[in-house]
C-alpha cells in the first residue's frame, strides 16, 4: 500500500471516523514499536519470545523471585524513558484536541499517549510512572529511584516500611484496576466507532472490549500488521503501518497541521 493511493479500507475508515459521533481507541504494544519499545508477542521481536511472563512478569515472580523479576523490567523500562511518541501518538493527540476522539484506552504502561499530548487516557494495564508499597500502599514516583534502579541496578524499597516497592503496572496473575476498567467499559458501550490500533487482542479482559463494542452496536476498525482474533467480525481491517495510517486518516478529516 502506498498511502498516495489509499486502499478502499483506508478510505472506509476515514468515512467510519470522520462520521462518527463517540469514537474511542483501544491502543496496543505495536502503537509503541516505531517509539523504540519492543511489544510482546510479534514472532520474531516479541518480548515473550526470551522471556517466560510467569517466570519474569507475573505477581509470583515480584514476590518471591524480586531481583529477577527487576533484572527483566529495568531494561524495559530504561527503553521507556529514552522513548519518545511516534507520528501515530502525536496525530490521535490531534484528533482527540479536535473533538473528534472521546478517549485512548491504552494497554500500554510506556505513557507515550500522555507526552505526545492526549488528555483522556485509560491506563487499564497502570504504568511505571509511579510504584507502590505492598505494605503500606503508600504511592511514590518512579522517578525519584531512577539513579537507583538504572546506575546501581538496586531494588527500590519503601522509606516508611522497607518493603520492596512494587511497580504501577498489572502483572500477570493481577486484576486490572477497577477505576480505569470501569471507565473503559463505560466508553466502549457508548461508543459508535471502536478503533484497535496496535493490539493483538489477546490478553484479556482488555481483549474483550471489541466485542463489548460491537454488542453495544459500534463499528469495529482494526489496524495491527498480524492477524487477531476478532478479525472476522471486524468492519475495516487495516493491516498497514500504524505511523503511515494513522496521520493519513487524522489528516484526512482534519487537514494538514498548520
Amino acid at each position: 500500500m502506498t498511502l498516495a493511493h489509499p486502499t478502499t479500507a483506508i478510505q472506509n475508515a476515514i468515512h467510519r471516523i470522520q462520521s462518527a459521533n463517540y469514537l474511542v481507541v483501544l491502543s496496543g504494544a505495536g502503537l509503541s514499536t516505531a517509539s523504540g519499545i519492543p511489544d510482546f508477542r510479534s514472532q520474531d521481536t516479541g518480548v515473550w519470545n526470551k522471556f517466560n511472563p510467569l517466570e519474569v512478569a507475573s505477581l509470583t515472580a515480584f514476590r518471591y523471585h524480586p531481583q529477577k523479576f527487576f533484572d527483566w523490567l529495568i531494561p524495559l523500562y530504561e527503553r521507556i524513558l529514552n522513548a519518545r511518541p511516534n507520528p501515530a501518538h502525536v496525530y490521535l493527540a490531534r484528533l482527540e484536541s479536535a473533538g473528534r476522539l472521546k478517549a485512548i484506552i491504552t494497554q500500554n504502561i510506556d505513557r507515550l499517549h500522555n507526552l505526545g499530548g492526549s488528555q483522556n487516557v485509560i491506563e487499564v494495564h497502570g504504568s511505571l510512572s509511579t510504584m507502590s508499597c505492598p505494605h503500606c500502599k503508600q504511592k511514590f514516583s518512579a522517578q525519584l529511584f531512577h539513579e537507583l534502579l538504572l546506575s546501581r541496578r538496586m531494588l527500590p524499597h519503601c522509606s516508611s516500611c522497607g518493603v520492596i516497592l512494587k511497580p504501577d503496572i498489572t502483572l500477570f496473575e493481577e486484576e486490572l484496576p477497577e477505576p480505569a476498567w470501569r471507565a473503559a467499559v463505560h466508553h466502549t458501550e457508548a461508543c459508535d466507532v471502536f478503533w484497535v490500533i496496535g493490539s493483538s487482542l489477546e490478553v484479556y479482559p482488555a481483549a474483550s472490549l471489541p466485542r463489548l463494542a460491537r454488542d453495544s452496536g459500534a463499528n469495529i476498525i482494526i489496524n495491527n500488521f498480524s492477524p487477531t482474533p476478532f478479525d472476522h467480525f471486524a468492519d475495516i481491517l487495516l493491516p498497514f503501518d500504524i505511523t503511515e495510517t494513522v496521520p493519513y486518516i487524522v489528516e484526512s478529516i482534519l487537514g494538514k497541521p498548520e
